[in-house]
């Protein structure tokens, strides 16, 4: 039998040299660097108001040092981290040993605010002197991220209001029954007397609720957007996954090596909107030749309009271009697949009658003859249903109330006496911003950008919810959101400094 030497496991004490630990190249070693010497912490320091009395502080350079390492390992947690920095010697090298507690770590977090913004853009300026910024294309995209809230707190004020006067009638009524019963068991009243106080408790959290937020949350077009009483700045939205309270996280990541130049947290779902900051955002970064992509979710009439009154070039497919591209011919298949939200498959028709592809139209001639060989007269050839130009027929009297047909062309055949049908038409193809946005996706150099977004933005998020494992936001308000947001993001960042080589 062979022999092998003994390999040590568990508890074993040893010299060590943190300095040792960090190995050039690496993400901790170019984040180290990074702290010291190139970021400006001063914003921190100014917090703190222990110079003359109070007990010694921990260095903000080592929670952040501390904080940005465990993103890149996927420790979320600052209980996780806490017990890192007790139990793994990276996280005691970086820190210098130090021990900082969970609640330390958490508040640094939750209090950096702006702060993060700042140290975001430092990080970037690092990233641009390095040479990794190559402002050719900036492809912008999204994900939704739940949040600390809870999704069954989410109604309008109406909603609210409804809730608290069923709670303020139940305890009412509980009072009522109390009074009422003259002698009950101990246990009993003890249960019934804490179950009063919890239904006490939670209709006046709602009541002062109520009187805080005094107004709806205002949404697009004048719409009412719901409100969430744990964090009324998130919102509900739908994934692929299912509906959840959350986040949108925002990213512009740059071509030449995948930095992200901006990063944004909204509580909204709706991408639309969500556009016109993110560029705004990057206008300091943006050369007269850097161009923009994004996916569909983007695309508005508003802000295709203001790219092109701004001169920005971009490239932002309509929901339709996959429609007019061959290369995704035989996609209709996966609308037979089930979906979480709905289904995209056809509607089946119930009803038995004639559609309008029973009609034979002309649109030459503008013509129509029903499935029994009569000749229908327009009553409409210049309307609109749903956006889309369209022109009606309906049968003449003398020709529906004899037909044998009746039964099969209508619903209704005892009330209704003639039937009508309408056929969209063509849409005039208009010189405005969406036919050339359209125009410009069709060609062959749209088509590329859309490849290239792919290539370029899909796997900075791959690597931030799969390698790094975010899957939710732990803290509630979109300032402190955003500011964790930033941090993920710089973390990326940081990741791609140490993989070109940055000060090894």
């Amino acid at each position: 039998m062979p022999r092998f030497k003994t390999v040590h496991k568990g508890l074993k004490l040893l010299p060590i040299d943190f300095d040792k630990q960090l190995l050039s190249g690496t993400f901790e070693h170019a984040l180290c660097y990074l702290v010291d010497h190139e970021l400006d912490l001063c914003d921190f320091h100014t917090r703190y108001r222990n110079s003359a009395e109070g007990a010694p502080a921990y260095d903000p350079a080592v929670l952040l040092k501390i904080v940005l390492l465990a993103y890149s390992r996927g420790i979320i947690s600052s209980r996780q981290m806490e017990a890192a920095c007790r139990d793994h010697v990276l996280f005691m090298a970086i820190s210098g040993d130090s021990q900082p507690h969970f609640t330390t770590l958490a508040h640094f977090v939750s209090s950096m605010g702006d702060l993060a913004a700042k140290l975001f853009a430092q990080v970037l300026a690092v990233c641009d002197r390095q040479g990794l910024i190559g402002r050719e294309m900036f492809a912008i995209d999204g994900v939704k991220l739940p949040s600390n809230g809870s999704k069954s707190r989410s109604g309008t004020r109406a909603d609210f209001i409804r809730q608290a006067e069923k709670m303020e009638k139940a305890a009412q009524a509980m009072i009522e029954r109390q009074r009422q019963c003259d002698k009950q068991p101990e246990d009993e009243a003890q249960r019934a007397a804490r179950k009063l106080e919890r239904l006490q408790a939670d209709a006046r959290q709602l009541r002062a609720w109520l009187n805080d937020n005094t107004e709806d949350r205002k949404g697009a077009k004048g719409r009412i957007n719901l409100s969430n009483r744990t964090d009324n700045e998130s919102a509900k939205m739908a994934t692929s996954k299912g509906v959840i309270q959350g986040y949108t996280g925002v990213a512009a990541v740059d071509e030449k090596a995948q930095i992200i130049v901006e990063a944004q947290a909204h509580g909204t779902g709706a991408e639309q909107a969500l556009l016109e900051p993110i560029i705004h955002a990057t206008d300091s970064l943006r050369s007269p030749d850097t161009c923009y992509t994004a996916d569909a979710g983007y695309h508005s009439r508003k802000a295709l309009e203001q790219l092109e009154a701004a001169g920005i070039t971009a490239f932002i497919p309509d929901n339709g271009y996959r429609k007019r591209d061959e290369r995704y011919a035989g996609q209709q298949h996966h609308l037979a697949k089930p979906d979480p939200l709905w289904d995209k498959g056809p509607k089946r028709i119930s009803s038995h009658c004639y559609t309008p592809a029973d009609f034979h139209f002309d649109p030459l001639h503008k013509t129509c003859t029903c499935p029994a060989g009569k000749t229908l007269y327009g009553n409409g050839s210049h309307c609109l249903i749903k956006g889309q130009p369209a022109i009606k027929f309906k049968g003449a009297l003398r020709d529906c109330l004899s037909c044998l047909q009746r039964k099969q062309c209508l619903r209704t055949p005892e009330k209704t006496a003639a039937r009508q049908v309408a056929f969209f038409l063509p849409k005039a193809e208009q010189d405005n911003a969406l036919s050339s946005m359209r125009q410009r996706i069709d060609s062959s150099a749209g088509r590329e950008m859309i490849t290239r977004r792919f290539a370029t933005v899909e796997p900075v998020f791959g690597n931030l919810r799969h390698n790094k494992r975010l899957n939710r936001f732990i803290l509630r308000g979109r300032e402190r959101v955003d500011g964790q947001w930033k941090l993920y993001c710089m973390t990326h960042n940081i990741e791609k400094l140490a993989h070109r080589g940055a000060w090894s």
